[in-house]
């Protein structure tokens, strides 16, 4: 077993390694550049279209922008969070903060191009319902068919990973530490919640979605910034390290990439999942009158989780770090016993600002941020499934046994199951990133045709009005 161990945790390595991060970041860039940086002269357009709920008539989907957006949003904040930020810190020191928004900055805009491609190829299956994503541009874009079968397969084996064990094992450690519930109790209750939701559907998802990630984030990011505002005097030396650290000669040596720049870069992508090809998977079931209209809608997601609520647990992390009162080190040795579970960093951060109260607000957070990150990725494994096989009876026996697998990951030990959900979880990138590239003309195209059909037509009757 230990030698299993060892061969997935070098495969592991590999897939996670500098070149991936390169590849990741670079296609961002270069979406960047191609889109005239649209991610900052119309995030203020985008920020307004996400939080509309209303749905117009010539829009066709299954469920709203804002529901869409939740679903993504419900599978991206999760314990990347909470664990992912930490795990940047304790490793990467406060600069990985600085380079955890470089990530997200240019993620933005592939965010918005995985959304644009998977509105312009998604289909209405059997069911009645939309299904599209890097499966479905790689196979109807590119004429990769054989490319969007291994993405599909990846996504399935993910689900089951990093979107549904890993979870609920995350969970039930810190309920068993914080209120002393056993294991598999907390297993039991999750399962049946979620069973509850997911064999509801996509819209059953997306309304549970809308109501527990608003809530949940704006909580975190509430006591984030009351901890903030009651130790301002401790801000200005947190930025400062942050930026300061962030271009040290320890940020830019050690192979290919510091560990600082590494280590921003690859927990924010482990955070929002630009480039992953999943969040796209949400965005095809989005009701919309043209593709731009809802990958703006999805590009926000990347500015909510990382520059929102990773930028208050990165910056109240590197506060209890400057106070000398939260021994990094330490912390980083307990997080390497349990598994990585770095979260022990982010309750003692929070427990020395609030007493008691603080590692309170962490461990219900990271049960509800889990729990919609399980509901966000059933969906987007139960997609990928129905590509590969076309059949409701898959998706049926799909999602019952997605339910029982919540139950035992809550149950059993997942040191080798991390490392097996790490790499395929970055194996969906490949076959995205490849589809990104290729079809980088049709996201231009699709973005000067709605700014020239819609967006300014808008804002000019809007003048007029």
């Amino acid at each position: 077993m230990e030698a299993l161990s060892s061969i997935v945790a070098n495969i592991s390595g590999f897939i996670w390694g500098p070149w991936i991060i390169g590849f990741l970041v670079g296609t961002g860039i270069f979406l960047s550049i191609r889109l005239k940086f649209l991610q900052f002269s119309h995030l203020g357009y985008a920020l307004k279209l996400a939080f509309n709920r209303k749905v117009k008539p010539a829009e066709v989907g299954d469920i709203s922008h804002f529901g869409a957006l939740m679903t993504a949003l419900a599978a991206t904040v999760g314990t990347g969070n909470i664990v992912g930020v930490a795990t940047a810190v304790i490793y990467g020191g406060p600069g990985a903060v600085f380079w955890m928004w470089v990530t997200a900055i240019f993620g933005m805009a592939t965010k918005y191009g995985e959304a644009v491609l998977a509105i312009k190829y998604r289909i209405t299956d059997k069911s009645g319902n939309m299904a599209g994503g890097p499966m479905y541009f790689l196979e109807r874009g590119l004429n990769l068919k054989w490319l969007g079968i291994l993405f599909a397969f990846f996504g399935v084996m993910a689900s089951f990973g990093i979107g549904n064990m890993t979870q609920s094992n995350s969970v039930a450690g810190n309920v068993m530490g914080t209120f002393h519930l056993v294991p598999w109790a907390t297993g039991i209750i999750l399962a049946v919640l979620t069973a509850v939701v997911i064999l509801g559907g996509v819209k059953s998802i997306a309304n549970a979605a809308s109501v527990i990630v608003p809530l949940m984030a704006v909580f975190y990011v509430f006591v984030g910034l009351i901890i903030i505002v009651m130790n301002l005097n401790l801000l200005p030396a947190a930025l400062s390290a942050i930026f300061t650290h962030a271009f040290t000669m320890e940020a830019g040596i050690g192979g290919l990439l510091g560990t600082t720049i590494r280590m921003g870069v690859a927990r924010g992508v482990f955070s929002n999942e630009a480039g992953l090809g999943s969040a796209p998977i949400a965005a095809a079931a989005a009701k919309t009158d043209h593709p731009c209209r809802q990958a703006l809608v999805s590009m926000t997601g990347t500015f909510l989780d990382t520059i929102i609520v990773c930028s208050i647990n990165g910056i109240l992390l590197v506060m209890a770090g400057l106070s000398n009162k939260v021994n990094f080190g330490e912390l980083g040795k307990i997080a390497d016993t349990t598994s990585g579970y770095a979260a022990t960093l982010t309750s003692e951060s929070f427990n020395m600002f609030l007493p008691r109260f603080g590692g309170l607000v962490v461990t219900v957070s990271l049960i509800f941020f889990a729990y919609s990150t399980i509901l966000g990725w059933s969906y987007y494994g139960e997609r990928c499934l129905y590509y590969l096989t076309e059949s409701k009876l898959a998706s049926l026996v799909y999602r019952v046994l997605f339910a029982f697998f919540v139950y035992i990951g809550a149950v059993v030990q997942l040191n080798l199951a991390w490392d097996i959900s790490d790499i395929f979880n970055g194996a969906m990138a490949i076959p995205n990133l490849v589809g990104l590239l290729g079809l980088s003309g049709v996201i231009v195209s699709q973005t000067k045709d709605f700014f020239t059909r819609f967006y300014n037509p808008e804002m000019a009757a809007k003048k007029r009005r």
